[in-house]
C-alpha cells in the first residue's frame, strides 16, 4: 500500500465501521471455525478493524496495524464499543514495527489487492508470527483465465484506482511457500456478500463516484453473458448487475522451529 491508498482509506474510514462487505462475511466466519482459539492477533491493514476484533471471545491481544489514522480511530472506537482492549499501530503492511514472532495469527483481510509490494508485505506477515503460528489472508480473487482476469482487473481499477492487483490462489499458494508458510487450506470462490452486491452500492462505500458506476454498468452491459456468469455476476430484472464480491481464502502455517 502506499500513501495514495492511505490517503483515500482515510476518507473512508466511517464507512467501513457500517460496511457490509468489511464488518462480517461467511468468509471471515470460516476462517474463524479454522482458528477458533487464538490468543493473540495482528491485523494488518486493518481498517476499521473488524477482523482482528472477530476473534475477541479468545484473544488476549488484539493488534490493528494500518497506515490511515482514522481508520485506527475507528478501531478505537468499535473496540470501545464491545468492551475490547486493542492496540493500534499506524504502519504500512511492508514495515511494521512490532517484533519478530510476537502473534499466533497474523492476518490480513480485502486489503492485499492495494499493496504496493507483496512479496514484502508477506515477508512481514510472517515474521510477526510465531513459530508455528498461522498467517491467513483473505482477499479479492483473481482468474487463472487472463481474459477474465483482465475483465474483473479493469472493473476494480474503475472501482478504486488505488487497486494493484487481484491474484490467483496459485500465485497466493506459491507465495505462501516461498515464505516457509505451509498451506494448511486454500478456498476459493468465496462471496463476501451472500446473494451479491449492486454496483451502485458497491460505489457508494468506495466513494468511487457516478462516473465510475456508469463506466461499470456500461463495462458489464457488454460483456457476454458467458463470460459474466464465468465471473458469477447477474443482472437483475431491473437491469442492475449484482456482483459476488468475490475473495479467496488462504491459511497457512510457520514453522515450529
Amino acid at each position: 500500500m502506499n500513501s495514495a491508498s492511505a490517503q483515500r482509506f482515510n476518507t473512508l474510514a466511517g464507512g467501513y465501521a457500517t460496511s457490509e462487505v468489511h464488518s462480517a462475511s461467511p468468509t471471515l466466519d470460516r476462517l474463524h471455525g479454522l482458528l477458533p482459539h487464538v490468543d493473540s492477533v495482528c491485523d494488518i491493514a486493518s481498517g476499521a478493524g473488524h477482523t482482528g476484533l472477530r476473534f475477541a471471545a479468545t484473544a488476549t491481544r488484539i493488534v490493528a496495524v494500518d497506515p490511515a489514522p482514522n481508520m485506527l480511530a475507528e478501531v478505537w472506537r468499535l473496540a470501545i464499543q464491545r468492551g475490547v482492549a486493542v492496540e493500534t499501530v499506524e504502519a504500512f503492511a511492508e514495515s511494521v514495527p512490532l517484533p519478530t514472532g510476537s502473534f499466533d495469527l497474523v492476518v490480513c483481510r480485502v486489503a492485499a489487492h492495494h499493496f504496493s509490494d507483496l512479496p514484502q508485505a508477506m515477508a512481514e506477515m510472517t515474521r510477526l508470527a510465531k513459530p508455528g503460528g498461522h498467517v491467513a489472508v483473505i482477499d479479492m480473487e483473481g482468474d487463472e483465465d487472463p481474459v477474465l482476469d483482465a475483465l474483473n482487473h479493469e472493473i476494480e481499477v474503475l472501482h478504486d484506482p488505488t487497486h494493484v492487483r487481484s491474484y490467483t490462489a496459485k500465485h497466493w499458494r506459491a507465495l505462501f511457500t516461498a515464505h516457509g508458510l505451509d498451506v494448511v487450506a486454500c478456498a476459493t470462490r468465496l462471496w463476501e456478500i451472500p446473494g451479491g452486491m449492486t454496483v451502485r452500492r458497491w460505489c457508494e462505500l468506495g466513494h468511487s463516484g457516478d462516473m465510475a458506476f456508469r463506466a461499470i454498468q456500461a463495462r458489464l452491459a457488454s460483456t457476454s453473458v458467458e463470460d459474466l456468469a464465468a465471473l458469477e455476476i447477474t443482472r437483475d430484472a431491473d437491469g442492475d448487475f449484482h456482483l459476488p464480491i468475490r475473495t479467496l481464502l488462504i491459511l497457512g502455517r510457520k514453522s515450529p522451529v
